[in-house]
């Protein structure tokens, strides 16, 4: 997961709340709230075409996002397992 985002040029999606990701987030995330009533809207604007990388704190959420992106035809997604906490504990940073 690391690897490919350092490589730039992915879509990159935290979908934690806007708190959360203002307190840290990935480099170049994209901060859509799994939770939102525009989820769905926000997330279609996706090229469904590339690969999209997803991750919230733990892997809850993501997993629930996951499956509502499967649903709206995503054929590529890349789940960060275990979250920043996993992301964080393997020494790797978050910017503010």
């Amino acid at each position: 997961f690391s690897k490919r985002i350092e490589k730039g040029n992915v879509q990159l999606v935290d979908v934690r709340t806007p708190k959360e990701y203002n307190q840290g987030h990935l480099k170049g995330a994209k901060n859509v709230h799994l939770y939102d009533k525009d989820f769905t809207d926000r997330i279609n604007k996706l090229d469904k075409t590339k690969p999209v990388y997803v991750y919230c704190k733990a892997g809850g959420r993501s997993a629930e996002a996951v499956e509502i992106m499967q649903v709206q035809g995503f054929k590529n997604i890349i789940e960060l397992k275990g979250g920043t906490d996993s992301w964080t504990e393997t020494g790797l940073p978050l910017e503010q």
